[in-house]
């Protein structure tokens, strides 16, 4: 009996009319029979006992519903993730504009000042290149690590590596990791720090620089120091220079520190004073 049904609805599938008599068990035309197979089917003349039919058209709506209901579905996934990419997005946004003014801002200060300490436009010119030079080697680095941090030995390699000539830097300095806000402020006081020595200190001759850096944990504060050796004799200057300016009060006071120059007769030593927490990730002053 089953195999009779189904024989007769692949026929009506086909879009065959049944007519007259189906050997007894359906006295009318149908186009489409859902079947049980967990309930017996019980037929008799001019009856469908248990057999359920609808119609060609209702089909197609059922069919039609429930794609539908799967576009609904699949339009409100796509909505929610729309809605949180727009929110990354607008995010990143937000954070390009903040460092895109912040850089404008450096390069403003770094152009203006090194104008206004020039003896001459050349000498501005070329103050002004080799610090957006050294400007740009840090946003380099900070790329590299996709802006999360940097470790302090890859800070001073890159400020260090332009006037390193055959192994005139010394460093100690321990393993650690360096937040991005205080990248850029220790490695432009490097920059200062070098692009000094090679025009009067111990690397405009055979002379030599050491560099040191240690971490108190008991205090809770990094020191630096860079002491220059085998130099010309050294002089204070009578004049403040942006240089030593940017040192003093602008860099240093960025991530809270001091800083101390001295004019040694035989070399200049800088010392760095930060806190901890001005200068490491926060994960790692947990």
């Amino acid at each position: 009996m089953l195999r009779a049904i189904q024989s007769l609805a692949h026929l009506l599938d086909n879009g065959r009319a049944a007519r007259g008599h189906a050997s007894g068990i359906c006295q009318r035309p149908v186009h489409l029979i859902r079947v049980s197979r967990s309930r017996p089917v019980d037929c008799r003349p001019g009856d469908l006992g248990g057999l359920i039919l609808t119609s060609e058209k209702e089909n197609r709506l059922d069919i039609e519903n429930a794609k539908l209901r799967r576009l609904l579905a699949q339009a409100g996934v796509d909505a929610a993730e729309k809605k949180i990419m727009e929110g990354v997005q607008r995010l990143l946004l937000e954070e390009l504009h903040h460092r895109i003014k912040n850089v404008l801002a450096t390069v403003m200060a770094i152009a203006s000042q090194s104008l206004r300490n020039a003896k001459s436009v050349e000498d501005g010119r070329e103050a002004i290149e080799h610090r957006l030079l050294a400007l740009g080697r840090v946003h380099d680095l900070l790329l590299k690590t996709n802006w999360t941090s940097a470790s302090l030995a890859s800070i001073v390699q890159t400020a260090t590596e332009p006037f390193d000539k055959g192994q005139r830097f010394s460093v100690q300095i321990p393993d650690i990791e360096v937040s991005p806000a205080a990248v850029l402020p220790l490695a432009m006081i490097l920059n200062e720090l070098c692009t000094n020595a090679v025009k009067y200190g111990a690397l405009s001759n055979g002379g030599h620089v050491a560099i040191s850096a240690a971490v108190d944990t008991s205090k809770e504060r990094f020191g630096f120091t860079w002491i220059e050796i085998g130099g010309p004799s050294v002089q204070t200057p009578t004049h403040q220079s942006f240089g030593t300016r940017l040192i003093e009060q602008g860099l240093v006071g960025e991530l809270r520190g001091e800083a101390h120059l001295s004019f040694e007769p035989s070399g200049v030593v800088c010392k760095l004073d930060i806190p901890l927490a001005s200068l490491v990730p926060m994960r790692q002053t947990t």
